[in-house]
């Protein structure tokens, strides 16, 4: 599965330009205001690393959900879900590959954007060191449970449910504290925001790039609760599926 997703991927160079297209333009445009305020000595340049690396950590949490979501909906649009249910292919096999190609994918669109973050801004985001691996995969892990839950949902409930895969991350986005601190929040949101994972990795961001300590506490509570996401991500998408099988919706699906 990984290596039909693959080839699919590769055989069109649009979709690779895509890939690569919307993390660039969004760093432009976030890299010409971080130029702007340091070059006008604004009481805001302190901040601007810290806006660049939220940023593309934030396009690596939204990436690995579109790259999941998008490659599953592909099967949906070619009206192919029901073949491949047909098959011997297991859930969970579906759901590795999904992931795998996810990680492609998110590769291909976030290296080339660091190193034109760097060329043209000169913010370095792999001066992060080992932390940043672990911010990755904590991120990367968020977007597969989410998409898991979205897939399960565009399956149950039909394209109806398709624009999840665009419009969640975004609700998410305010309580995610991708750009100011938890305490920016009203106190009631603080337990909201500390139950999401993007939290601690981008709280872990801040410690690091401000006073150069990377917060073991927090990667550590942001893994185990990762680990509980996935599980319930990956619970609900064979749940919904076995639903839609039950109800025959999977014969039904992209029309």
């Amino acid at each position: 599965m990984t290596a039909r997703y693959y080839y699919i991927l590769r055989s069109s160079w649009l979709r690779l330009l895509e890939i690569v297209y919307w993390p660039a333009m969004q760093m432009m445009v976030w890299g010409f205001l971080y130029t702007y305020l340091y070059q006008s000595r604004s009481a805001m340049a302190d901040t601007a690393g810290l806006l660049l690396g939220a940023v593309l950590l934030w396009d690596v949490l939204f990436r690995g959900q579109l790259g999941f979501t998008f490659t599953f909906l592909e099967e949906i649009w070619s009206r192919n879900l029901a073949n491949l249910m047909m098959s011997p292919l297991k859930p969970a096999e579906l759901a590795a590959s999904l992931m795998l190609m996810s990680l492609i994918r998110l590769l291909i669109g976030t290296i080339p954007v660091t190193l034109l973050t760097l060329l043209l801004f000169g913010f370095n985001i792999y001066a992060l060191g080992p932390g940043l691996l672990v911010f990755f995969l904590n991120l990367v892990l968020t977007g597969w449970a989410i998409g898991l839950v979205v897939a399960g949902l565009v399956i149950r409930q039909g394209l109806g449910a398709e624009s999840l895969a665009y419009s969640i991350m975004i609700v998410l986005l305010p309580l995610c504290c991708v750009y100011y601190p938890v305490e920016a929040l009203p106190l009631w949101l603080h337990p909201v925001a500390w139950s999401l994972t993007p939290t601690y990795v981008f709280e872990g961001m801040r410690a690091m790039l401000i006073h150069g300590v990377f917060r073991t506490d927090l990667m550590i509570a942001c893994l185990a609760l990762n680990a509980v996401y996935l599980g319930i991500g990956f619970t609900t998408f064979v749940l919904l599926l076995q639903s839609a099988r039950h109800k025959g919706g999977l014969l039904t699906m992209g029309e």
